[in-house]
């Protein structure tokens, strides 16, 4: 079982504790989506498994905060809210902008990219440095920027 799996199962018997409905539920979700990955795929997930699902899960949650924010509904949003800061707790560290813009430069010149042709060669570079570490929209926003 990886080390990141293991904080999380452990993260969920604190929020247990500490009756943090909120986080609980985070996590739970969670553990009900890698729990899907194993069954699905039939392999134990790795740690680029589970920063998939949390990046996935962080970018739903903010996508329903401005749904719900468009509609009025703070208290909703305030939720969707609380479960990014439960989840994010399991992300690594953020990459700084400087250090994004030079994994992007290593990977236009190792992809030898000349166009926005080339811009699926370079994601597939930067994929697994930038995974849970940048948001990869904005790392796309920036490559078209200098393919363009």
């Amino acid at each position: 079982m990886s080390e990141l799996l293991t904080e999380i199962k452990s993260g969920m018997k604190d929020a247990m504790r500490n009756k943090q409905k909120v986080r609980l539920s985070a996590i739970r979700m969670l553990l009900a989506a890698i729990k899907q990955i194993e069954v699905d795929q039939r392999i134990e997930p790795t740690e680029q498994h589970i920063l998939a699902i949390l990046d996935k899960m962080i970018k739903q949650r903010r996508d329903s905060i401005k749904a719900f924010e468009d509609a009025g509904r703070e208290e909703l949003a305030d939720i969707e809210k609380q479960e990014i800061t439960a989840l994010q707790g399991y992300m690594p560290q953020a990459l700084s902008d400087d250090e994004i813009a030079n994994l992007i430069d290593k990977a236009l010149a190792e992809s030898a990219a000349q166009s926005m042709r080339d811009m699926g060669k370079v994601m597939a570079i930067l994929k697994p440095q930038l995974q849970g570490r940048a948001d990869m929209g904005a790392v796309s926003g920036k490559i078209k920027a200098k393919l363009g």
